[in-house]
């Protein structure tokens, strides 16, 4: 990236040294808007050329970004977006949601061993009714999109938005889950009957039997489909490997976005330690949706204890004086009042439990920052741009 260097322990500096960023983490907690603010901020603070890959199935940044669900590839976030936000550019912000038919055929016909086994494998029915959920699928076409985006070196930065954290640690194994499928004993087994026309004497009843169920036809589309795409072996398990490497380069880093509740933290702790462990860069630790800071200063806890026990005298006050509860029952605006303390000590009991959960994961990564609660849900660029200067420096 471009810019100027920064001192080390924000996310500018960080994202400043890299050229991939992969935002991952629970399901629910913000990750595909993190994923966009950041890329926003990079683009409007750093300059350069900044993608936004999505992985996300949900097309939530097409429309907080103003760009069309329907295209497929990437797509520019126009000048005009930024201007209409109240913020300038220094360079380019690029967005593309993932289309993974789309990608499955471009696959297909890079790695096949010429044009004509190429369409032999795109116009099996079986391929056509698979290709979207065939061997984690998904997760393997969105690395692999992003490993052919890096190598073509149009970006400076790319800024992958991943599914929840289950499927983002399918997404983590998701080349090497490929690489194994290929050289299993499995996609074996499936062809083996079909290659030879002596087959274990076994077997012959259960696709005999299958012949029957299913009909011939099913039969020979599945075995035409994995015949052709074991041809594809060579060229799958080679990208599958290469892939791998650029996910653990020093040129990638992972940020895990995350609130402060229970599941979430406990979820985005363990992948936060299966990271490291698989040999990737931990880089940065979002906490959306925090509590506001004030909540934890000393002495606001005490006044709203004090406010409980003093509700009746209050109440009587406020009631008997000049004012908007004059002659009100005072028996109804003490229960209000309190309510305010009591809700205000469980809500501040809440932030010190957050407080604390932040404390301990924090020590983990290098760049760790806290956004606070949006006033409004974030759909369009300038909501982006709003977060992205809550979690930029």
């Amino acid at each position: 990236m471009t810019g100027p260097k920064k001192a080390p322990g924000t996310l500018e500096a960080l994202l400043a040294a890299k050229e991939i960023a992969i935002v991952c983490g629970p399901g629910g907690v913000g990750k595909t808007t993190v994923a966009a603010a950041a890329a926003a901020m990079a683009a409007s603070r750093q300059g350069g050329k900044v993608l936004v890959l999505t992985v996300d199935p949900a097309r939530r940044l097409a429309s907080a970004l103003g760009l069309s669900p329907a295209r497929v590839g990437a797509q520019r976030v126009p000048a005009s977006a930024f201007a209409r936000a109240g913020s300038t550019r220094r360079g380019e912000l690029w967005a593309e949601m993932l289309d993974t038919k789309w990608s499955w055929d471009r696959l297909v016909t890079h790695h096949a061993p010429d044009p004509v086994t190429a369409q032999r494998i795109l116009d099996n029915p079986l391929y056509q009714n698979i290709s979207g959920r065939f061997v984690q699928s998904h997760d393997y076409i969105a690395v692999d999109r992003l490993y052919e985006l890096h190598s073509q070196g149009a970006y400076d930065l790319i800024v992958v938005d991943t599914p929840p954290t289950r499927n983002a640690i399918d997404f983590l194994l998701a080349p090497e889950r490929m690489a194994d499928f290929f050289s299993s004993r499995l996609l074996r087994l499936l062809t083996v009957p079909y290659r030879s026309r002596f087959a274990d004497m076994a077997s012959r009843p259960f696709y005999h039997a299958a012949d029957r169920i299913l009909g011939s036809q099913f039969l020979q589309d599945k075995a035409e489909f994995f015949i052709l795409f074991q041809t594809l072996s060579e060229g799958f398990v080679a990208r599958a490997e290469e892939v791998q490497r650029l996910l653990a380069d020093r040129r990638s880093t992972f940020i895990v976005v995350s609130t402060l509740e229970t599941v979430p933290v406990r979820e985005a702790e363990t992948f936060m330690r299966l990271l490291p462990a698989k040999g990737f860069h931990l880089g940065g630790l979002v906490f959306n949706r925090v509590l506001p800071a004030y909540l934890l200063s000393p002495g606001l806890a005490p006044r709203a204890a004090r406010l409980c026990e003093k509700a009746g005298e209050l109440a009587s006050a406020l009631c008997a004086e000049e004012g908007p509860l004059r002659g009100a029952p005072p028996s109804l605006v003490e229960r209000v009042l309190q309510e305010v303390g009591t809700n205000f000590n469980n809500i501040g009991l809440v932030a010190r439990r957050e407080a604390s959960q932040r404390s301990e994961l924090s020590s983990l990564p290098s760049v760790v920052v806290s956004v606070p609660e949006m006033e409004e849900d974030v759909h369009d660029l300038e909501g982006v741009l709003a977060l992205g200067r809550h979690i930029w420096s």
